[in-house]
């Protein structure tokens, strides 16, 4: 059996819709982060029943694009329901993911643009969001003070378990916090987008 979850403290935040500096003062951590493990998101992902893939900047930037295609394929291949959520501005331009899943055989059919997709998160076993921050950010609905308020977002955090790639916790180009780091449904599992997928493909196909 794996370990449980560890809980660490920290802040998420990342690349800006304008890649541009919105904030570059350093804050203190808003709460406690729960790290997980491949071992962990494997298991998850093979229980579930629906997935929801977001992909973001971190993705593209990594070239991940390849074997997220592969988990996605292997759990479709399982009977698992898996659907791509893209919002209209993440990566460098507007399409950015569209062309990266198409340039790895994504089935159009399966990715989904966002005022398609957002009504399907409250019945989404794990939402897994890879190397995106302000685009699922909550801050957008909930946050008149934040510079992002008003963006319309991807609402991952209506799924019943949210899995959040990330490189490390150390603040971004927005400088906007994220309280979706902090939920009690949602887990951190840290490192290279392109190593932690090759991980976790690997812990899938070990299943």
């Amino acid at each position: 059996m794996p370990n449980e979850p560890v809980t660490t403290i920290g802040r998420c935040t990342d690349w800006p819709l304008t890649r541009r500096r919105l904030n570059t003062a350093e804050v203190e951590p808003a709460g406690k982060v729960t790290e997980t493990t491949v071992e962990q998101v494997a298991e998850l992902l093979l229980a579930a029943r629906s997935v929801i893939i977001v992909p973001g900047y971190g993705m593209a930037v990594a070239q991940a694009q390849h074997p997220v295609k592969e988990i996605s394929s292997l759990l479709i291949e399982k009977g698992i329901k898996v659907q791509y959520a893209i919002h209209p501005v993440a990566g460098r331009l507007p399409g950015h993911m569209n062309v990266l899943l198409a340039e790895a055989n994504v089935s159009y059919e399966i990715v989904k643009e966002m005022d398609e997709i957002n009504d399907e998160f409250p019945k989404t076993d794990v939402a897994m969001i890879i190397g995106a921050n302000d685009i699922v950010n909550p801050s957008a609905q909930t946050d008149t003070s934040s510079p992002i308020y008003g963006m319309p977002v991807l609402e991952v955090w209506k799924a019943a378990r949210v899995v959040m790639l990330k490189r490390g916790m150390a603040a971004g180009y927005a400088g906007v916090d994220n309280p979706l780091c902090y939920n009690d449904n949602t887990l951190m599992l840290f490192g290279d987008a392109r190593q932690s997928v090759t991980k976790l493909l690997t812990a899938l196909r070990g299943n």
